[in-house]
């Protein structure tokens, strides 16, 4: 699958456009938290806005954004990793049918996490 965004090279901080992900739908980057640490230690969460899986609206559902999670994390997250400091422990990737602020509740938002460990430049999913 292709990567579609707003310039070639863009950074993790930078605004993305659409990125087109194996099951068809359309994502944009909305933003990546550092300050949260994770289950596991230090994570890097990687937060996508993906209106296709919106509970009554949606046309993708769980498993096939599962795959797109882990697509994402490869193809997106792992090119943006820190090149110093500290590695992760984790990587963690989000999808949201609509923005949500990090930490806060929001009921009627539809969400999806994946956790992943990086082994051997691969995302390696793990469960919660």
């Amino acid at each position: 699958m292709a990567i579609l965004w707003a310039g070639a090279g863009a950074m993790a901080g930078e605004a993305a456009g659409p990125l087109l992900v194996p099951s068809g739908q359309e994502v944009r980057y909305l933003d990546t938290v550092h300050s949260a640490p994770g289950p596991e230690g230090l994570a890097i969460r990687f937060r996508f806005i993906a209106p296709a899986i919106a509970r009554e609206t949606g046309t993708i559902g769980a498993e096939a954004a599962q795959a797109d999670m882990e697509w994402l994390c490869t193809n997106f997250a792992l090119p943006r990793l820190p090149a110093g400091g500290p590695a992760p422990s984790q990587i963690i990737v989000s999808l949201s049918d609509r923005p949500v602020a990090f930490g806060e509740p929001a009921p009627d938002a539809t969400q999806f996490f994946e956790a992943y460990t990086v082994a051997d430049g691969i995302c390696v999913w793990e469960a919660f």
